[in-house]
């Protein structure tokens, strides 16, 4: 187990000092553009291939960091730079995160390195949980997926949404319903390989903030994959629907479905993704406050403008020292008994929102218009409070977790 510190290590410095260097020089000067364009920043995402940041290796050294620090200083640091490239750039992750939380190590091993592709031919990967009818409440799935045996495939049908690299991935992870009797716990997730019939992309979403990331509807018609797309495999998902069954005949239930335990897993990176943005609107204010001059003297002066800053950097410091206590919990196996992981997505998404609303009030009416990226970030913000469980859901698990009753 490792150490518990305070303090990064100097490998850990210079990987942070790497990944600051490449949001401030690639990331934040193509910002403005893409959120303009709304399309996905292909030459940007390319360029992170070329320097390695994204990549297979890249994401399971940071991932597999024995203090846990390494994916939350990643995110911070690049969505730092700018939210919407910095999530086409790891969106991917939760894809690959859903394989690495489930499948067997042949099926991680083959799908995450066609998940990114390389240098030369980027490739992007989707996972699709939520559906038009089923977001928060999972146990509303409507997406089926039925056992050929004859022919040993999986048939899947129906439609999903919100999908973060839908209808353009090379590789998606799609959940569906194995057994609707279970509810969420009759859930499981499947790979569909580049290419299959069936899949296609239906709406794409024109969103209020993070507008260079690909969102979009996945609609599945007859989606036949191999029963090797079954991520876990069959003996393990009939092991563990017949587990699922005992326990709902004895009136006790807390099985993880396969969704679940993806999003459990991602929360505290969600949460360091917003404390980038909320640090990112702290230091434009910060800057701006020291040189915006009235009446005379720097607006920083002044304790109404002072004050706002103070409880600033405060909650951006306890969001990320929320996030890192997660983070090292889950690399050292540490339970979430008090659902330590939802606490950091929820605060630091929180203080997100209300930090990019202090900034634009910092700047005044500077702070209302493009030229400044606070507005840009602030709209970026919305998202975090909303995506891989709203503010609601996690307190909700909070307190579920706290009084000991099933999250369902």
């Amino acid at each position: 187990m490792a150490e518990f510190t305070m303090e990064l290590n100097d490998e850990q410095k210079e990987v942070r000092d790497w990944l600051h260097g490449f949001a401030a020089d690639v990331i934040r000067p193509a910002a403005a553009e893409w959120d303009e364009r709304e399309e996905t920043p292909w030459p940007v995402i390319q360029e992170a291939a070329k320097v390695g940041i994204y990549s297979l290796d890249f994401y399971a050294q940071q991932y597999f960091d024995p203090t846990g620090l390494g994916i939350p200083m990643a995110m911070e640091e690049l969505f730092w730079g700018d939210a919407g490239i910095a999530l086409s750039i790891v969106g991917t992750g939760l894809a690959a995160v859903g394989v690495l939380a489930n499948g067997t190590e042949e099926q991680i091993g083959t799908w995450i390195p066609q998940m990114y592709g390389d240098a030369d031919d980027v490739k992007v990967a989707a996972f699709c949980s939520s559906e038009p009818d089923a977001g928060s409440d999972v146990a509303s799935m409507r997406t089926r997926a039925v056992y050929d045996e004859a022919k040993d495939e999986w048939v899947l049908n129906g439609t999903k949404t919100w999908a973060t690299n839908g209808g353009i991935a090379n590789v998606h992870v799609v959940v569906a319903v194995v057994d609707a009797e279970l509810g969420s716990k009759g859930h499981a997730s499947f790979i569909v390989p580049p290419g299959t019939p069936g899949l296609a992309q239906g709406q794409k979403f024109k969103k209020h903030g993070i507008r260079a990331s690909h969102t979009a509807e996945v609609i599945l018609d007859n989606v036949r994959v191999p029963g090797s797309c079954l991520l876990g495999g069959k003996e393990k998902l009939d092991e563990r629907l017949a587990r699922a069954r005992e326990r709902a005949k004895a009136g006790g239930e807390r099985v993880k479905n396969a969704a679940m335990a993806t999003f459990e897993a991602s929360r505290p990176a969600v949460g360091a993704m917003a404390v980038g943005t909320a640090r990112a609107a702290y230091e434009v204010a910060l800057d701006y406050a020291k040189t915006r001059e009235q009446f005379g003297r720097p607006i920083i002066d002044n304790q109404g403008v002072a004050f706002q800053l103070a409880d600033m950097r405060t909650s951006i410091d306890a969001a990320r020292l929320l996030v890192w206590r997660a983070s090292w919990m889950a690399i050292n196996g540490k339970p979430f008994t008090a659902a330590e992981g939802s606490m950091s997505k929820l605060f630091a998404s929180e203080t997100a929102k209300k930090v990019t609303a202090q900034a634009i009030q910092i700047l005044g009416g500077n702070g209302y218009t493009r030229e400044y990226p606070v507005e840009r970030m602030h709209r970026d913000a919305a998202i975090y409070t909303i995506f891989e469980g709203t503010s609601e859901i996690q307190r909700l698990v909070i307190a579920r977790t706290l009084a000991g009753v099933p999250i369902r």
